[in-house]
């Protein structure tokens, strides 16, 4: 597998990646893939189908200069921030395998990343599980589980992406300052603001994104990039208003 370090400052760039990237793959110019970056700025992020209203403190946003964007995949709407980390695996579908569809994919995929994760923190450090089907949590006292990391699928017919968002070190109050309470919710965060749902993990960069791309065996550099490619579709979809805004 191959391992991409994204070193895009425009979010627009950033989140087209992944989009063009899964096109490529689609197309044959590649093949499995392990992608990182992290964000230089804050700004929000809604899921596909997300209604911004509904999702994100609009007036908020607008009042501090936070932009609003839309990604390719579902799931529901994050701050991205300094100290924080994302990745994207571009797998190939597999007829009768471990990505044979969402759910097989979803639980291949959501214990691979929960094995490495545990790995980065050590056997010392608390208990790292899944729960919602696609959040990674870490266990507190009394059985309270907090949210370090969400995660969504986009599928096409020889590849998907999935991809998400690590807390390690990032400013938690910007969530809670930035978004609503979200409309959907799994039953383990029994209503909990977002204060306290979610948690850091205070890992460095550097040590999660080598224990991911050890568990996934993704060692060789990608190159070229379609950089065309992820430069008009940033332009012309990810930074105009008619996407962003779309619901």
């Amino acid at each position: 597998m191959r391992r991409l370090d994204l070193t895009f400052n425009a979010p627009a760039e950033l989140l087209a990646a992944d989009e063009a990237l899964l096109d490529w793959c689609e197309a044959g110019h590649a093949e499995e893939m392990l992608i990182f970056w992290e964000p230089q700025e804050t700004f929000v992020v809604v899921g596909y189908a997300n209604k911004v209203a509904t999702e994100v403190n609009v007036p908020a946003c607008e009042a501090l200069g936070i932009p609003i964007y839309r990604r390719c995949s579902g799931g529901g709407t994050v701050v991205q921030m300094p100290g924080g980390l994302n990745y994207s695996l571009i797998l190939r579908i597999v007829e009768n395998g471990s990505t044979r569809n969402i759910s097989a994919a979803n639980e291949f995929i959501m214990e691979k990343n929960r094995e490495a994760v545990q790995s980065a923190l050590g056997p010392q450090a608390g208990q790292v599980s899944i729960r919602g089907h696609t959040d990674l949590v870490v266990a507190f006292p009394a059985g309270v589980f907090r949210k370090f990391a969400g995660n969504s699928q986009r599928r096409r017919k020889h590849f998907l992406l999935f991809h998400g968002t690590l807390l390690l070190n990032c400013d938690l109050k910007w969530i809670g300052e930035l978004l609503q309470m979200p409309s959907l919710q799994p039953d383990y965060r029994a209503s909990r603001p977002h204060g306290q749902f979610v948690t850091n993990l205070g890992l460095s960069t550097d040590i999660v994104k080598a224990a991911l791309a050890h568990a996934w065996e993704a060692n060789g550099e990608l190159d070229p990039l379609p950089l065309d490619e992820i430069r008009k579709l940033a332009r012309e979809k990810y930074a105009t208003r008619d996407w962003n805004y779309k619901f």
